[in-house]
């Protein structure tokens, strides 16, 4: 079989994917690096990095949407036994595991840069949702409609990152009873719907 060349520009992008979770691991490059102190760290060319990410926020964006895909596929087993609850909890302590800091703040700034720029960071933005699936999934499991599900764990997930951007702004604030106010919201209550 002959691939074309799209197919063999996606797999070097595959490739060259990998070699930059291998050699950062869970972290994130922080954005004050260059292209070429990341491909030194890679063993690569930054002009290979620029032709498959197209700057340094493409390589973060790249690397986010794989490292949260690792992170839901442990998430979504755990989804698949537990409660919303359970979920809830789950994302909260994945995220604010020390190890963590530097992508959770690389997160920010990607969201950052795609609010300016959404038809740059397209394939990133389209991940952001399947946290949400996740939690509707579970509240509607849970005896939740469709649509009140859905809104349960849209205004989960909006409060998760948020309580994470106050970590990351103000680390001396505990955010454990928040997250504990955000539990309270799946026991049964219908979601207020808001005035005219």
């Amino acid at each position: 079989m002959i691939l074309s060349s799209t197919e063999r520009k996606g797999d070097a992008r595959e490739r060259l994917l990998a070699r930059l979770l291998d050699a950062f691991g869970e972290d994130l490059p922080s954005p004050e690096v260059s292209l070429r102190e990341i491909a030194a760290r890679t063993e690569t060319s930054h002009a290979l990095l620029r032709y498959h990410f197209g700057s340094l926020p493409g390589v973060l964006a790249a690397m986010l949407k794989a490292q949260r895909a690792r992170d839901n596929a442990a998430l979504f087993d755990l989804a698949q036994r537990g409660t919303f609850d359970d979920l809830v909890v789950a994302i909260w302590r994945a995220y604010t595991r020390p190890e963590q800091l530097s992508r959770v703040r690389g997160f920010f700034h990607v969201v950052g840069l795609a609010a300016y720029r959404p038809e740059d960071f397209r394939e990133f933005i389209d991940s952001l949702d399947d946290l949400t699936k996740m939690l509707a999934s579970l509240a509607e499991r849970e005896g939740h409609g469709t649509e009140e599900a859905q809104t349960v764990a849209t205004v989960a997930v909006a409060a998760i990152r948020g309580l994470l951007l106050q970590q990351v702004l103000t680390p001396a604030a505990q955010s454990e009873d928040a997250v504990t106010l955000i539990l309270r919201m799946s026991k049964g209550r219908a979601v207020p719907r808001p005035g005219p």
